[in-house]
């Protein structure tokens, strides 16, 4: 991670600067005026690595100086975390120095939080962890009171567990969601809240079935699946399947299929044009396919899933990167309009702005 300037009295400032070239890029597409969804100023990041550095027995944290990957800088706090991030990072540091199995060869720490209060810790060597480390691990977590695991040189060592899970209320239901460490999960937890119950008043009442492509470990699958008949979700990412599958036991969803393909495929499958083995339990025309749910990478969607999106009544659009979403939209606003847009803030202080669209198709 970069070193932010977190300034909260400028944080509207940055925000509307933000907003003004989400405009700027979307004017040629006739795009409504965009709800906003802001992020609490401090304490927002339920995510955050900190590299190590070394000096004699002593340790700080340390994060790259902005826009330079090789030179660090040392920091005694980072505010943008979570509170149960920024409230344990000097207690371990502390703890960490004390001991020279835990802290030689030690160059990176990552804490993963949520908001419903769990807190799990990575210790990331450069050096193999053997039974002395595993010993010294064991007795730090315990003091701690919070799972720990280790890593180095490919190899991952789980001393309690290696996820956390996430729980808070939307819409009436009290959901439940596994992260896995390591796997992708939404880095703004209060944030992403909002963007679950905005994407599910946009679709509240369209009925027939969804399709959902990068499906994750069902951040958006949960949330939606209560407003359609049947969803079938792919994603690719084999550690994010395992967690979705969890996650959907962990919420008594019963209407989901899920299958790990990549949106490339499954649409050669939906035109007929090649199967595949993860879609042999599934009759793909039972389907009453009414929506597209697509939250793709930085990248956004490729030829072939652009291809297969012009088909669907509905297209609810979660991105990343509004550069990558103007040129897809380039293609699809030849087939559909934009009816809702939204933007949320989930990395504040920095260029990033994530937003939605709910795209109808035009009459044909």
């Amino acid at each position: 991670m970069s070193l932010q300037t977190i300034d909260p009295t400028r944080y509207q400032d940055q925000l509307d600067e933000k907003l003004a070239r989400f405009r700027q890029t979307f004017a040629p597409h006739g795009l409504p005026d965009p709800e906003i969804f802001v992020s609490p100023p401090l304490h927002y990041r339920l995510r955050a690595e900190f590299h190590i550095l070394h000096e004699g027995r002593k340790i700080h944290y340390a994060m790259f100086a902005p826009g330079d990957s090789i030179t660090l800088i040392p920091i005694q706090s980072f505010p943008a975390a979570a509170e149960p991030i920024c409230a344990l990072m000097p207690r371990l540091q502390e703890a960490l120095q004390a001991s020279n199995t835990l802290r030689d060869g030690l160059f990176r720490v990552d804490f993963l939080a949520t908001l419903s209060g769990e807190l799990l810790l990575t210790l990331v060597y450069h050096t193999h962890l053997g039974k002395r480390w595993e010993a010294a691990a064991q007795d730090l977590a315990a003091s701690l009171k919070l799972p720990l695991l280790g890593r180095s040189k490919g190899r991952k060592t789980v001393l309690q567990r290696d996820w956390v899970l996430e729980s808070f209320e939307l819409n009436g239901r009290q959901l439940q969601y596994q992260q896995i460490e390591g796997s992708f999960t939404q880095p703004n937890g209060q944030v992403n809240r909002k963007m679950l119950g905005w994407a599910c008043q946009q679709l509240q009442g369209l009925g027939g079935d969804l399709l959902e492509l990068y499906c994750g470990n069902g951040n958006f699958t949960i949330a939606l699946a209560p407003l359609f008949r049947q969803v079938l979700a792919t994603e690719l990412s084999k550690a994010s399947v395992q967690a979705a599958e969890f996650n959907l036991k962990a919420n008594q969803v019963n209407n989901v299929a899920l299958a790990r393909i990549s949106s490339a495929e499954l649409s050669q499958a939906l035109s007929g044009k090649k199967s595949f083995k993860p879609l042999a339990h599934l009759d793909l025309n039972g389907y009453r396919f009414s929506t597209l749910c697509v939250d793709p990478p930085r990248s956004g969607l490729d030829t072939q899933t652009l291809a297969l999106a012009r088909d669907f009544d509905h297209i609810l659009y979660i991105s990343c990167n509004p550069a990558s979403l103007a040129e897809n939209m380039a293609v699809l606003q030849e087939t559909h309009r934009i009816t809702a847009v939204a933007v949320f803030d989930q990395f504040p202080y920095t260029h990033h702005l994530e937003s939605g669209l709910l795209l109808t198709r035009r009459q044909r």
